[in-house]
């Protein structure tokens, strides 16, 4: 479910990137950031983007708030496939190999 949210954030920046210009005046014309925001934190980058465009002068006070959420987000949607792998590698390690061993 994690890499849908990704996706369906990766997607909806890439869209106001292309079709608006609330991403180059967030990042004051960039490019670099805005592409490392989509690969790495798109939730994050979708949020700055946001939060940059309803508050007119930048991010601040309470804006901030919401930019440190949309990070929780996306390290949790970045953190759940390892953690699903450690569940699941310590589900095996406690069932017997075989089951004439029990």
């Amino acid at each position: 479910m994690s890499w849908l949210i990704a996706l369906f954030s990766r997607i909806a920046l890439l869209c106001v990137w292309i079709w608006t210009p609330l991403v180059g005046r967030a990042f004051h014309g960039g490019w670099l950031l805005p592409l490392l925001g989509i690969i790495l934190l798109p939730i994050t980058t979708l949020v700055f983007v946001l939060v940059y465009a309803l508050s007119g002068s930048g991010v601040t006070g309470w804006g901030w708030l919401w930019v440190v959420l949309a990070l929780l987000l996306d390290l949790g949607a970045h953190s759940y496939p390892a953690r699903s792998t450690i569940k699941a590698r310590q589900s095996r390690i406690g069932m017997p190999s075989r089951p004439e061993s029990v």
